[in-house]
C-alpha cells in the first residue's frame, strides 16, 4: 500500500485555482458514492491501496485525483462509470491554471510562431527532455509539482493532431539541439522527435547557427498566436512586462521580428539535414 497516495492518485490542488468548484463537486460525488456502499475512509482506503488520509483530501476538493484512481474508485464502489466520467471533469482541472490559459490558446490558434533560445520550445519537446528541465529547476519543483507540469505540457501536443492543421513554425538557436538536457539518450530521442515532426506537411523548424554576427532574436524568445477572426496573441521575452501582447500594433513589431529572424536562420530543408547531423555526432 502506498502510504499516502501522494505520487500516484493525484495532484495538491492550489486554493486560489478556478477549478477548485469541480474538484470540491468531484469529492463530493466520491464522498458519497462511499457512503451509499457503507464503506469508511479506512476501508475505502485499504481497497484502494492508497492511504486514508489521502481519501479524505481528495473528499474535500484538497487533491484532483488522476483517471486511473477514478477507474478504480468506479469499479470498487459498483458506479456503473458514473465515477469513470467525471474524468472528463477534471481533464482541465488537472494542469495548472497559466498553462490550461495557453493550451486554450494554442487550440484554437490558425498559426503559430516561436523563436527559442535557451530551450526546445515546448510543444516540440519529449516527454524526458521536458521532464529533465522542470526536474533541474532551481528552485527545486516537488516530485508532485515535476510530473503534474510535464502532463500538462505533454497534452499540449495534441496541436499536431487538429484537423484542419494549424500553420506551426519554429526557429530554434543551435545550442538547443547541442545541449544534453537529461543526457545523452534523452538527447539523441528529442533530435528524433525533431524530425519527425519537421516532417509534417504543416510544420516548418529552422535553425538559427550560432555564428550568425547579424541576429534580429538577441531580444529572447518571442511567439505569436494567429487566430481565425484575424486576431493574434504575441509574447516578447525581451519586454519590461513580458506578458501577453495584443496591440494591433506591437503585434506587427512582433511580427517583423519573427520574421526577420527566419530569414536570417537556415531554411526548413537546410534545418533538418542540420538536425540530422546533430542526431549522427551526439
Amino acid at each position: 500500500m502506498n502510504v499516502d497516495g501522494a505520487d500516484e492518485a493525484g495532484w495538491d490542488l492550489d486554493p486560489e485555482d478556478e477549478s477548485r468548484a469541480v474538484v470540491e463537486a468531484v469529492g463530493r460525488q466520491l464522498k458519497l458514492w462511499r457512503q451509499a456502499k457503507g464503506m469508511r475512509p479506512a476501508e475505502f482506503a485499504a481497497i484502494m491501496g492508497y492511504g486514508e488520509n489521502l481519501i479524505y483530501k481528495i473528499e474535500r476538493g484538497a487533491r484532483i485525483p488522476r483517471p486511473e484512481f477514478l477507474d478504480k474508485a468506479d469499479e470498487v464502489l459498483d458506479a456503473g462509470g458514473k465515477i469513470a466520467a467525471m474524468k472528463t471533469d477534471l481533464e482541465q482541472a488537472r494542469y495548472p491554471k497559466k498553462v490550461r490559459d495557453l493550451a486554450k490558446l494554442e487550440a484554437e490558434a490558425v498559426e503559430l510562431g516561436a523563436y527559442s533560445n535557451h530551450n526546445l520550445h515546448g510543444l516540440l519537446q519529449t516527454k524526458e527532455y521536458t521532464t529533465a528541465l522542470f526536474e533541474m529547476r532551481r528552485p527545486a519543483y516537488s516530485h508532485d509539482q515535476v510530473e503534474r507540469l510535464v502532463a500538462a505540457r505533454v497534452a499540449r501536443e495534441a496541436i499536431f493532431e487538429r484537423s484542419p492543421a494549424p500553420s506551426l513554425t519554429f526557429v530554434q538557436e543551435e545550442v538547443t539541439l547541442c545541449r544534453p538536457v537529461g543526457g545523452r539518450m534523452v538527447l539523441r530521442r528529442q533530435l528524433e522527435r525533431l524530425l519527425e515532426v519537421g516532417k509534417l506537411r504543416n510544420v516548418e523548424i529552422q535553425v538559427m547557427p550560432t555564428d550568425r554576427d547579424d541576429h534580429a532574436g538577441m531580444g529572447g524568445r518571442i511567439q505569436i498566436l494567429k487566430f481565425g477572426d484575424g486576431s493574434a496573441v504575441g509574447r516578447d521575452e525581451g519586454q519590461a512586462t513580458n506578458g501577453p501582447i495584443s496591440d494591433p500594433k506591437e503585434i506587427r513589431i512582433l511580427e517583423l521580428r519573427y520574421g526577420i529572424i527566419r530569414a536570417q536562420a537556415l531554411t526548413p530543408r537546410e534545418s533538418l539535414a542540420f538536425i540530422e547531423n546533430a542526431l549522427g555526432e551526439t
